[in-house]
């Protein structure tokens, strides 16, 4: 017949396959569930434990438990590009710009664009979707004086890559790429569509043109529950 809890988890797990719950959705809590399965909570945790190792689901103490989104991969390599990396796993890519401003550089952004603290830069701010799922938030940084004109240009296609490429810069590469995590605020939350709980995966990244001049200065937000990043090592040159 099998141990309860078993029986409990495969319960669980059928209800999540019929979409009773879908991707993101907040299970019952454990009295919810010791209620309907008539257990202890010691039994019915062991169920949520296995689940939770199975990969169905993720709990957190205080919180309760969610369903897991599927994780969509997401390489990090010399070209990292959101859309070819959405289309690579037959996803539909998309991007939502949510606005496009110039500001005064911090020193952090100077630091990586090389140039002054206070110079003027451009800051463009974009959620990128796979399907109707939002799964990154990205903040682009450029030296206005390099490029006085990427504003036009990006409006035009909405595309940094193209804008960048009819402002002169044909081909770009990542020269660095620095990793972070950490709990979303309320608002990359709701951006997002992401529990509180669930941290944010961060990338900063620099990017620089075929004679390796800083061009970009660049972070992306990532929702840890449905994307893993796949970093490229650097891979001889074949002869």
């Amino acid at each position: 017949m099998g141990k309860l809890w078993e029986k409990i988890a495969r319960e669980i797990e059928q209800s999540i396959h019929r979409r009773d719950y879908t991707p993101g959705d907040k299970l019952p809590t454990e009295a919810e569930y010791a209620r309907k399965f008539m257990v202890n909570r010691n039994t019915l945790r062991r169920a949520l434990a296995h689940l939770q190792q199975q990969g169905l689901i993720e709990s957190t103490q205080g919180r309760g438990s969610y369903v897991r989104r599927p994780a969509i991969r997401y390489t990090i390599g010399k070209r990292t590009r959101f859309s070819d990396a959405m289309r690579s796993q037959s996803l539909e890519a998309r991007t939502q710009t949510l606005s496009l401003t110039t500001k005064s550089a911090t020193q952090e952004v100077a630091e990586a664009l090389e140039i002054p603290v206070g110079a003027k830069i451009i800051e463009l701010k974009r959620a990128g979707y796979a399907g109707d799922e939002p799964v990154s938030l990205s903040i682009h940084h450029f030296s206005h004086k390099r490029f006085p004109f990427f504003a036009k240009m990006y409006g035009d296609n909405m595309s940094v890559t193209e804008a960048l490429q009819n402002c002169g810069v044909l081909d770009f590469t990542r020269r660095r790429t620095v990793v972070q995590s950490r709990l979303p605020n309320a608002t990359e939350a709701q951006q997002l569509n992401l529990p509180r709980h669930v941290p944010l995966i961060i990338t900063r990244a620099w990017n620089v043109d075929s004679v390796g001049d800083p061009i970009e200065y660049g972070m992306a937000l990532f929702a840890s529950d449905r994307v893993e990043l796949d970093i490229e090592s650097n891979r001889p040159t074949e002869h």
